[in-house]
């Protein structure tokens, strides 16, 4: 048993993860190398290897010939007496294996089996470094900063380094070395020289993953990422849904007090978040997606993929956002081209406006209601009525509440007043009543107290006395002296 043979190999498969097999292979490759080297060919070498012990055997399959002179090539053919030597029971014609010794190679020999074989621990290792890596394409991986190449950055991903270009870094973020981030892996391509690994830290990918990192609803499928829209290291937008009608997809994304929403955004360095809810209906889709701004109206069109966005006055700069970006996420996000207007500016807008849209659906309706009314008519008429129901609406109730207006009341309330009522105050109190008090009191009562004092009392004190009583006073004083 070859004891260092065998640990050597099992270090090697430990650490550069090279299969045992694959290392059989370099050395059995090297050793027919080095025969070839030793001997000039070696078509006719053969190598053998026992798994178990990591014993091996390696020979050479020669031509028995009857004697010295017909031996042409000692390579390829051996003596009968050379022949008898290793094998009695050889004979002329047979196929004898002739062992060869590695340890009689000369040093150039050993030198390139050696070669060839650090030479197949090399393929493997990149080609086992590729495979791995090439499984991580389009996940999130940590790497550890190494150096700046220019304005590119080397990052070290463990057994192998990526390289983040300047085009995928976030615009003023810097890095120190030997410092932690997690990257978006790109492309892994394989090289000569090894695998080449393209990371990035702006695709909208990168907010994706992180979050189903760190949200187990999403990892398992309970709460879907429909859309996502991202300005690296400004905001991004994403949408959400959840497949469970007990699971709030945005409460699920957020965390308890943040906490799960705040790992990322820390991940980011700042970047904001806004998260969404998922709609199928493009109208509350789009209202969802120019959140915090309220909206008055949306008016979607989902063949040519527009939207009409009517928003309050004062609600027009937070909708469109600083240089426009809320408006650029949300198209981004719901994949509509949408133009946003003020409710002033709206009313002068065609598109903006709900006539526009209720004119062509009346327009259907009315369509619809004259194909009803004439089927009704016919109905009608079958029955023997005299009119049909249409034809009473025309006659005996006015079209539009102006025509009733117009008909059963007066136009203006001073038409109104001529009609019901007494023009004037005056021409009532002329109508009704006495026009001064002078004349009610020439009509009900005297004119002065002296004529009332004429008509029910005596004139003097004397008349009384003539009128109201039979005698004077001093009859009566002889009246009483007679009693």
């Amino acid at each position: 048993m070859n004891k260092e043979l065998m640990e050597a190999l099992d270090i090697l498969e430990r650490e550069k993860e090279i299969s045992k097999e694959t290392l059989f292979e370099a050395i059995e490759n090297s050793l027919l190398t080095a025969c070839k080297n030793h001997f000039g060919k070696a078509d006719n070498v053969h190598v053998e290897i026992d798994r178990e012990t990591c014993d091996f055997l390696v020979y050479a399959e020669k031509e028995v010939m009857s004697s010295e002179e017909e031996v042409e090539d000692p390579c390829l053919q051996i003596s009968l007496d050379d022949a008898r030597e290793l094998s009695a029971r050889a004979k002329v014609g047979d196929m004898l294996h002739v062992e060869i010794k590695s340890r009689e190679f000369g040093r150039i020999a050993t030198q390139n089996a050696k070669n060839v074989i650090l030479q197949k621990i090399r393929e493997e290792e990149r080609s086992v470094i590729y495979n791995q890596y090439y499984e991580k394409e389009r996940d999130v991986v940590t790497g550890v900063v190494q150096r700046y190449l220019g304005k590119n950055v080397s990052i070290n991903l463990g057994k192998a380094d990526a390289m983040l270009n300047e085009g995928e870094q976030v615009k003023g973020e810097t890095f120190r070395p030997t410092e932690r981030i997690k990257v978006y892996v790109l492309e892994v391509k394989n090289t000569p020289k090894g695998p080449r690994i393209n990371v990035s830290r702006t695709h909208p990918e990168l907010v994706k993953r992180l979050f189903e990192s760190e949200v187990t609803e999403i990892r398992d499928g309970t709460v879907e990422i429909k859309s996502i829209a991202r300005e690296a290291g400004s905001r991004t937008k994403i949408a959400v849904w959840s497949n469970n009608p007990n699971v709030d997809a945005v409460g699920a994304c957020v965390g308890m007090n943040g906490a799960r929403v705040n790992a990322i955004v820390d991940e980011l360095r700042g970047e904001k978040i806004d998260i969404v809810n998922w709609d199928e209906n493009p109208g509350n889709l789009i209202q969802n997606a120019l959140s915090p701004a309220k909206i008055v109206a949306v008016f979607a069109d989902p063949d040519e993929k527009t939207a009409k966005v009517v928003v309050p006055d004062y609600q027009l700069s937070l909708a469109i956002g600083k240089e426009g970006q809320n408006a650029r996420l949300a198209a981004r996000l719901t994949g509509y081209k949408i133009d946003i207007k003020s409710e002033t500016q709206a009313k002068d807008a065609p598109g903006f406006r709900y006539e526009d849209y209720i004119e062509e659906d009346y327009g259907e309706y009315d369509e619809y209601d004259e194909y009803d009314n004439d089927g009704y008519d016919e109905y009608e008429k079958e029955d023997g009525q005299e009119e049909a129901l249409t034809e009473y609406a025309e006659e005996e109730v006015p079209d539009t509440y102006e025509e009733y207006a117009e008909e059963e009341a007066p136009d203006t309330y001073e038409e109104y007043a001529e009609e019901e009522a007494a023009d004037t105050y005056e021409e009532y109190a002329e109508e009704e009543a006495a026009d001064t008090y002078e004349e009610y009191a020439e009509e009900e009562a005297t004119d002065t107290y002296e004529e009332y004092a004429e008509e029910e009392a005596t004139d003097t004190y004397e008349e009384y006395a003539e009128e109201g009583s039979p005698y004077t006073y001093e009859e009566e004083a002889q009246d009483s002296e007679t009693l």
